[in-house]
């Protein structure tokens, strides 16, 4: 075998030795990469039910809140509003509640005497139009007027009679608050040209003798916790005219001495219109409570 160098070739150093060239080997990563698992095809029919539990559910949601809107569901939150029970109890309440046929006064009269009062008759109900007087009635223009009921009593010994009222308004919280200011804040409850009119029921003892010229003491009082105004005038059940009339609130203090408040009949207002207040109160709680 011939070892003499190629032509050009480089002769290896001295001692050294020459190894056989060898085919490079490829190149392999440091690290290996774990096998994938194989990903199944998406199933279609799975996410055509989740698809549809979804739109069956908001139909439900959906179903339900419309149900409640047109049912007046008290879930709502409406049906439980005093505001909106308040506002139709002139006519879903019974008269006999509303105005019952006999009233207790408790220490109700002068010097903390006990009165008993009858009911007379009730008045159909009204637009505020045709139960107050136009300066009263453009005072209460701001809550707006839904509807007026009134009723006529007398006390035990039929000396006095006192015709006492509701007037359901339009108003929200904040338009009765502001009335109940402008009322204290102008002392607008002792305004003579604001007293309510009187209710004189044929064939009783207030028809011929209790009008506008035997009105002797009243009150009127706009609610903050329900849309209702309350409003009471009493007088004389012998129909003796009143020249000087005597808001109520001066006639039940305990120095008043006029001839009104010795007979009792700023007691008389304020006592029968505190508990039909107390008696609506009461009616509108229960409609509040009751589910729908």
């Amino acid at each position: 075998m011939d070892l003499a160098p190629a032509p050009g070739a480089v002769p290896p150093p001295p001692g050294g030795h020459r190894f056989p060239l060898r085919p490079a080997l490829p190149e392999t990563p440091a690290e290996t990469t774990a096998r994938l698992r194989p990903v199944r095809p998406r199933q279609r029919w799975r996410t055509a039910a989740a698809a549809a539990c979804v739109v069956l559910g908001l139909g439900l949601i959906g179903g339900a809140a419309t149900g409640a809107w047109l049912t007046g569901d008290s879930s709502a939150g409406t049906a439980r509003n005093p505001y909106t029970a308040a506002r139709t109890a002139w006519h879903s309440v019974p008269v006999d509640t509303l105005f019952p046929p006999t009233l207790k006064g408790r220490g109700a009269g002068p010097g903390g005497t006990h009165r008993d009062w009858t009911r007379l008759a009730v008045a159909a109900d009204s637009p505020c139009e045709e139960g107050l007087d136009p300066l009263l009635l453009t005072t209460l223009r701001s809550v707006g007027c839904e509807r007026l009921v009134r009723a006529t009593y007398t006390d035990a010994t039929r000396s006095a009679v006192t015709t006492v009222g509701l007037v359901f308004t339009e108003a929200d919280a904040a338009g009765m608050r502001a009335l109940r200011t402008r009322f204290t804040e102008q002392k607008l409850g002792a305004r003579r040209d604001l007293m309510p009119r009187t209710y004189a029921p044929p064939g009783t003892p207030a028809a011929s003798s209790f009008g506008a010229g035997q009105r002797a003491s009243w009150t009127v009082a706009p609610l903050t916790e329900i849309p209702v105004v309350v409003l009471a005038v009493s007088g004389f059940a012998d129909g003796r005219p009143v020249a000087e009339p005597q808001p109520a609130a001066e006639a039940v203090a305990p120095d008043a001495a006029t001839d009104i408040a010795q007979a009792g009949l700023g007691h008389e207002a304020k006592g029968i219109a505190d508990r039909v207040e107390r008696g609506l109160r009461r009616a509108v709680a229960d409609l509040t409570e009751q589910p729908g």
